[in-house]
């Protein structure tokens, strides 16, 4: 079982703003190899990596998760 979380988010999950709210938001989200790309829609982000940059995908995670606490 999950440890209970308080959510600080400002984008309400099934609101209306949402897709736009969050495009805004992760606007500046950007990836760190150009061979890579990113998709945002709604409340998703789909990191695209082809097998010729496979060994990016470290670097991507981590360059998401250093947006995501705000370090970058």
């Amino acid at each position: 079982m999950s440890t209970e979380k308080t959510i600080t988010a400002s984008i309400v999950e099934g609101s209306g703003v949402v897709p736009a709210s969050y495009v805004i938001a992760a606007g500046d989200l950007k990836v760190v190899n150009n061979t890579n790309s990113l998709m945002k829609y709604a409340d998703d982000t789909y990191i695209i990596i082809p097998a010729c940059a496979q060994d990016t995908r470290l670097a991507e995670i981590d360059n998401v998760k250093e947006w995501a606490v705000g370090t970058k």
